[in-house]
C-alpha cells in the first residue's frame, strides 16, 4: 500500500510534468536551470529519488525538446548540460541506453554541423559524445556508425574558435582506442585533416596521430 509520503512525492512529480508539458520556452529554461544548479554530480539512484523514480521520464522529456527545436537554438545549453547530467552520473547506463534509443547521437553529431549554432553548444554536445565514448566500445562504434568520425573531424577543421577544436580532438582520440571495428576509419579520418585550412587543426591532429599509429595503421 502506497504512503502518504509517497502519494504527496507522486502528486508533485506529476505537477512537475504538468509544469514542463504545458510551459513555454521561459518556463521549460527556468525547470532546466533550477535542474542544473540543484542536482550537478549526483549519481543516477540519487537523481530517480529526486524525480520519485521518474528520472528517465525527465530525460525522455528533456530529449525530446531537443530533438524538436536544437535547429533554432531554443535554451540549447540548458538542455544539453541537463542531458550531460543523466549520462554522466554513476550509474547511468539505463540513462545511456534510452539516450541512444531516441536518436540522441545523430542530434548531437548534426549540431556539431550547424552553422546557426553557436560553438558554445557544440562544446556541450562534443563533450556529452565525449561521456558515451568513455562508456565502452558499444557507444564508440554506435558514433563510428552514425558517421561520427567526418562529422567530429568537419567541426575541428571548421570551428574558429580553439575549445571546440580541442574537445573535437579529444573525441577523435577515444574513438580511436579500443574500438577495432573503426580504428582504420578515425586514423583516415586524421591523416585526411593534415590537409586543413586551420594550422591549430592540423597541430591537434598531429598530437593525435602520435597517440593512435601504435594502434591504427592505415590501409
Amino acid at each position: 500500500m502506497i504512503s502518504v509520503k509517497e502519494q504527496e512525492a507522486i502528486s508533485h512529480l506529476m505537477e512537475f510534468f504538468k509544469d514542463w508539458d504545458n510551459g513555454g520556452k521561459v518556463t521549460r529554461c527556468r525547470i532546466l536551470n533550477n535542474f542544473i544548479t540543484s542536482n550537478q554530480g549526483k549519481n543516477a539512484p540519487e537523481l530517480e529519488e529526486e524525480f520519485t523514480q521518474g528520472g528517465s521520464l525527465f530525460l525522455a522529456r528533456i530529449t525530446t525538446w531537443l530533438r524538436l527545436s536544437y535547429m533554432f537554438g531554443t535554451c540549447l545549453k540548458e538542455i544539453l548540460q541537463s542531458i550531460s547530467i543523466f549520462l554522466s552520473s554513476a550509474g547511468s547506463g539505463r540513462y545511456k541506453v534510452e539516450f541512444v534509443e531516441v536518436g540522441g547521437i545523430l542530434t548531437l553529431l548534426e549540431i556539431l554541423g550547424l552553422k546557426q549554432i553557436n560553438d558554445q553548444n557544440k562544446i556541450e554536445a562534443l563533450k556529452i559524445l565525449q561521456i558515451l565514448g568513455r562508456s565502452g566500445r558499444t557507444y564508440k562504434e554506435l558514433i563510428c556508425e552514425s558517421y561520427g568520425v567526418r562529422s567530429v573531424a568537419e567541426c575541428l577543421a571548421k570551428s574558429k574558435l580553439e575549445e571546440t577544436q580541442e574537445q573535437a580532438q579529444v573525441l577523435l582520440e577515444l574513438l580511436a582506442h579500443g574500438n577495432p571495428k573503426y580504428q582504420t576509419q578515425v586514423y583516415k579520418g586524421l591523416i585526411a585533416l593534415l590537409a586543413c585550412d586551420s594550422p591549430k587543426a592540423q597541430h591537434l591532429t598531429l598530437q593525435t596521430l602520435r597517440t593512435v599509429q601504435g594502434d591504427c595503421s592505415p590501409c
